[in-house]
């Protein structure tokens, strides 16, 4: 539960961090924002695999028996679905941005201290082609976990069939 919320507040606030130092004008102030969105990216990254881990070691508890009986079939695979492309999503966002430092040139140095490989070597043109997927594949990221928001919320107030209470560290 903890590694679900760290992540999402992590990604929405990188989102967010990503479209405000994208348009500013060169600077030292944009050249910390675009450190910090590295650090936290990569961090982010580790966090995933961690999620990963977990998940493949602690398998989820299942969908209450009055969930399942509520959702269409659409919708059990549509919460299926969501939550496997969120998962590949967590780690092409990030690769993707790494990728992109590498190629363009600019090496990440996770909190100042500990230099990252490069991904791919010094490439402007290859640094052309990631950069706009790292971005489109960053908004994707933020549009299913906006559909992920609207569903719980749905359960939460439409449905009134508890399923948001399991994801509170107030449950009982």
């Amino acid at each position: 539960m903890a590694l679900h919320w760290l992540l999402a507040l992590g990604i929405l606030g990188l989102f967010a961090v990503g479209l405000y130092m994208a348009d500013l004008p060169f600077s030292p102030w944009r050249l910390k924002l675009y450190n910090w969105h590295k650090w936290a990216g990569v961090t982010i990254l580790a966090l995933s695999i961690l999620r990963l881990l977990w998940r493949f070691t602690h398998r989820p508890p299942a969908l209450p028996e009055k969930v399942l009986r509520s959702m269409p079939t659409w919708q059990t695979r549509a919460h299926h679905a969501t939550h496997h492309l969120l998962y590949i999503l967590f780690f092409a966002v990030p690769l993707m941005g790494w990728a992109y430092s590498s190629a363009a040139g600019f090496p990440i140095v996770w909190f100042g201290q500990l230099q990252l490989p490069d991904l791919l070597s010094k490439n402007k043109e290859i640094a052309d082609l990631i950069k706009p997927l790292h971005g489109y594949a960053a908004w994707a990221l933020v549009a299913l976990a906006s559909l992920h928001i609207a569903a719980a919320l749905k359960h939460h107030f439409i449905n009134r069939d508890g399923l948001l209470h399991r994801m509170l560290p107030t449950r009982d």
